[in-house]
């Protein structure tokens, strides 16, 4: 499904992001993106979602080259991958209903579908009831869950989450890391970027490790130590 070849970012600075990375993810894959502060993570995160372009390399999705992609074809791609942040980037003054609703109102969905499609994404997240409250009215993992549920609603093929249990504590990090191991057996495709290695050795899944912005290390099953 995402196939990067001789991927390399330079940016203007100087610094090299991530060099020469060759990397096959499959659809339905479970990938966690491991390394640390530094390591390149966040850029793949982002030429993959085409926030920005690589200085050299290809880049395909669903066999189609993203960085020839025109205008509506980066809209498409986008419509197709939904992403989770470490730091929620809930709006604050709309609520839980009006937050996960706004991922379809600006891809030009129907109030009445909107309307149909939220309820089912929060139920999706455990978040039944909680549709008319505000961000501040949240805990954490409630609040990365109705980041989890916007990302979900647009039925995306691909979730790309960068550190989305980096603000939580273990227990809600364990329940947040469940929700997207069902998101995964549901049909998407999940790459996580992260450096929380006892999830990663506890989950058993497909690890990709970045050091300075170099692969070093790709395991389709299996655990992973910090330094292996």
């Amino acid at each position: 499904m995402i196939e990067l070849y001789n991927v390399s970012k330079v940016y203007e600075s100087g610094v090299k992001a991530v060099t020469d990375i060759n990397l096959r993810i499959a659809k339905g894959e479970f990938v966690f993106l491991v390394g640390p502060s530094g390591a390149g993570k966040s850029t793949l995160t982002k030429l993959i979602f085409r926030e920005q372009l690589p200085t050299t390399g290809q880049i395909f999705f669903r066999g189609r080259n993203i960085l020839r992609f025109k205008g509506r074809e980066v809209l498409q791609l986008r419509r197709q991958i939904g992403i989770v942040f470490q730091d929620f980037r809930l709006l604050p003054r709309k609520t839980v209903f009006e937050n996960v609703a706004f991922a379809l109102e600006v891809i030009g969905r129907p109030r009445k579908e909107i309307r149909r499609r939220v309820p089912v994404a929060l139920a999706q997240v455990g978040l039944s009831g909680k549709e008319d409250a505000f961000p501040d009215q949240l805990s954490g993992g409630e609040q990365q869950r109705v980041g989890i549920a916007r990302a979900i609603v647009k039925r995306p093929l691909v979730i790309l989450a960068d550190e989305p249990t980096g603000n939580l504590d273990p227990g809600t990090s364990r329940e947040i890391m469940d929700l997207f191991e069902q998101i995964n057996r549901d049909g998407a495709t999940v790459i996580i970027a992260t450096h929380a290695w006892d999830i990663v050795n506890r989950m058993r899944k497909r690890v990709v490790a970045l050091e300075n912005g170099r692969l070093v290390y790709d395991e389709e099953q299996g655990s992973y130590s910090h330094g292996a």
